[in-house]
């Protein structure tokens, strides 16, 4: 006689024939739910934007950093192909003909451009992409690819960007008053990014550190669809 609330089954029953394979198949699923994403660092000038790309490159070493390509001559210690690429105005405008450039931009009379290509290849290969744009730029991104994420750089103060502008010793007193005004007017977009991060003086390693936060909590999401440019 069997004990009361005892089932007859006809043969023993293991723990993994009750549970079945859906649930693993469930959790297969949620590893493989990884999509490379597009991160936009921007901000205003002088915040120190090539400074935390800079910082970024050995904690994402998988990653595709988009290096922009500029007619503006090139400053000390800038390389050639890292920092940007170097162009005169006869060949940014004809890869500009060609549609070459994913945005670009005429800013302090010189042209700017983001390359299409290298960043598409990336994606294709499953890369996350740092792009490193000017807040007008950004919104030219975030118009093409709304899935875009991105990130704005904001100083401590006014006080220390003018201190980081006047550093560069690269720009005359009027350019670097027209930087300067022109930041002022650029803290207002800062609404319209997902992530601010502050980029105070000597605490890179804090803004690297929330940098890598965004990008860890952008791949925990549930929703990860593809970015498409």
């Amino acid at each position: 006689m069997m004990p009361a609330g005892r089932v007859e089954t006809g043969g023993a029953v293991g723990i993994d024939d009750q549970l079945g394979e859906q649930p693993d198949d469930v959790i297969g699923d949620l590893r493989v739910l990884r999509r490379p994403r597009l991160f936009i660092i921007s901000g205003p000038s002088g915040v120190g934007k090539d400074t935390v790309l800079d910082a970024l490159r050995p904690v994402f070493p998988d990653a595709h950093f988009a290096v922009t390509a500029t007619t503006r001559k090139r400053r000390p210690g800038e390389i050639d192909g890292y920092h940007y690429i170097f162009l005169d105005v006869g060949t940014f405008e004809a890869r500009y003909a060609e549609g070459e450039f994913l945005e670009s931009a005429m800013v302090y009379g010189n042209r700017y451009g983001v390359p299409r290509g290298p960043i598409r290849a990336a994606l294709a290969r499953g890369q996350d992409v740092f792009v490193k744009v000017d807040v007008q730029g950004a919104a030219a991104i975030r118009a093409l690819a709304p899935r875009a994420i991105g990130i704005f750089l904001a100083p401590e103060s006014m006080g220390t960007l003018l201190q980081r502008l006047r550093a560069r010793k690269t720009d005359d007193p009027v350019e670097l008053m027209q930087r300067f005004g022109t930041a002022s007017r650029e803290l207002s977009s800062a609404s319209e990014f997902d992530y601010v991060v502050f980029n105070e003086s000597d605490r890179i390693d804090r803004t690297v550190a929330h940098i890598e936060a965004i990008v860890v909590a952008e791949h925990c999401r549930t929703h990860q669809p593809d970015v498409q440019i």
